[in-house]
């Protein structure tokens, strides 16, 4: 029996976006260049820098780049992604003018 992990990340305060990560971390860390690593991931400068100053997310697509080119694997990247937007959506849609359906409805 495992036992239950409790997160101690502060749930007020949005997940980190992937693209800050890679460029805080990754490319903190890292002496390649911006361009390099966008000619090693297949895709332009001006996309990585997108993704880097978080206006773009990281699609399937490039989660699987990622992961290749890093060698962590896209889960990673995907998982960090789903967090952020998650966090967003949660905060955006208004559940009070939705109605849950009963739960003898949703039994096959």
């Amino acid at each position: 029996m495992t036992a239950e992990r409790k997160s101690t990340r502060d749930p007020n305060r949005c997940p980190s976006h992937p693209g800050a990560v890679f460029r805080d971390i990754v490319l903190g860390e890292s002496k390649i260049k911006k361009s390099e690593f966008a000619l090693a991931l297949d895709i332009s400068r001006y996309r990585l820098r997108t993704i880097l100053n978080e206006r773009r997310p990281v699609t399937a697509e490039l989660a699987v780049r990622f992961g290749y080119v890093l060698g962590n694997g896209p889960d990673l990247w995907l998982n960090m992604q789903l967090a952020h937007d998650l966090w967003h959506a949660e905060r955006k849609i208004d559940l009070s003018k939705l109605k849950p359906l009963p739960k003898h409805d949703l039994a096959a």
